[in-house]
């Protein structure tokens, strides 16, 4: 999986508080005054053994148990200073970044099977049903379900249905949006997409996230200047560049560029406190202005890690804290896969202000 920057890179090449120094242009929005806390976790791969597919794999379900054990372990903790310091707040849920399962990309049902119920008995959905203790609201990513058709998705549509604090939907019954105190939350998918007026196959099916994102934005904060948090799977900066000549190009991309732009298009105007996104199977803390560049004033983007990867020890996930006119986040990660965990040395904080 192509990755903008390892964890070890990205540490020495940034300053400790300091990732994301340039205030956003705009007016100042106003969350309430309690703290919206919870966790963004991503590319958990629970993935089935292919000998005996009824069963989960061993370094699956051992790497995957002890994330939620870690999940469940830390509110109520003490952050040490070097990443900021503080007690870490009751979280209001878990964020999941997509690619909940290994094999959904794939023509094997059966292991499908296995991989999502282990992921719900593990997750649940309210926070009283499974092994995690608060609730959480995952997005499908292209292993779970490229082209939207899948297993994953379909049980994604279902939960939909009954998923703690939903206030919108959308046509296709994948997206929705809800709202964590003065604070509104928006999940679409694998990618955004797709705009009308280019009609080329995509690689990813967005199942009219677009359209969603535009309506519930226009519907569920308008001009209220309410903070507005977007998780998705895919990254942008790749996809961010002018439009191929060649439809053919584009098609090859897991995101069409024209869509990438319509995304920015569609959030410009609003007060994005944060993008959130899984896939790349690293942490990248960058701003984004709509351009393959990372840039200087721009909204805060965090690309977490994959948090319980099967053929990996080092994993790690990202903890949020939104205060008043602030973001805060810190990292949480291990090179054991969850035998044991700590704080990466630093801290990113921005304003939750408008962009322009």
């Amino acid at each position: 999986m192509l990755s903008h920057l390892t964890r070890r890179g990205f540490v020495a090449a940034s300053t400790a508080g300091l990732a994301l120094p340039s205030a956003m242009r705009g007016a100042q929005a106003k969350p309430d005054a309690d703290p919206v806390a919870f966790f963004l976790v991503g590319d958990t791969h629970f993935l089935a053994n292919k000998e005996n597919t009824a069963k989960l794999d061993d370094r699956s379900a051992d790497v995957t148990r002890r994330l939620v054990d870690t999940l469940n372990k830390l509110p109520g903790t003490e952050v040490p200073k070097s990443a900021g310091g503080g007690t870490v707040l009751a979280p209001r849920g878990v964020i999941h970044a997509g690619d909940c399962i290994d094999t959904g990309d794939k023509a094997n049902e059966k292991m499908q099977e296995t991989e999502w119920a282990a992921f719900a008995d593990a997750y649940g959905l309210t926070g009283r049903d499974g092994q995690l203790k608060v609730p959480v609201y995952e997005v499908h990513g292209n292993h779970d379900s490229p082209r939207g058709d899948g297993l994953a998705v379909r049980k994604i549509i279902a939960r939909n249905k009954t998923r703690p604090g939903v206030v919108n939907v959308s046509k296709t019954g994948v997206h929705y949006s809800w709202d964590w105190g003065g604070v509104h939350f928006i999940n679409l998918g694998i990618v955004v997409g797709q705009v009308e007026s280019v009609t080329r196959r995509r690689r990813y099916s967005p199942l009219g996230s677009l359209e969603f994102l535009v309506s519930d934005l226009r519907d569920k904060v308008g001009t209220s200047g309410k903070p507005v948090v977007i998780t998705h799977h895919v990254d942008m900066l790749r996809y961010a560049q002018p439009l191929p000549v060649e439809d053919t190009k584009a098609v090859g991309m897991e995101w069409d560029p024209a869509d990438v732009k319509g995304f920015y298009e569609a959030i410009k105007g609003y007060t994005i406190a944060a993008i959130l996104y899984g896939h790349t199977h690293a942490r990248n803390v960058y701003r984004w202005n709509g351009t393959n560049k990372t840039a200087k004033d721009g909204i805060p983007t965090f690309n977490v890690d994959n948090s319980s990867h099967f053929a990996s020890q080092a994993q790690a996930f990202f903890y949020f804290e939104i205060r008043g006119d602030g973001l805060t986040v810190r990292e949480y990660q291990t090179t054991d896969a969850w035998e044991t965990g700590s704080w990466s040395p630093q801290v990113w904080t921005a304003p939750v202000t408008a962009i322009r």
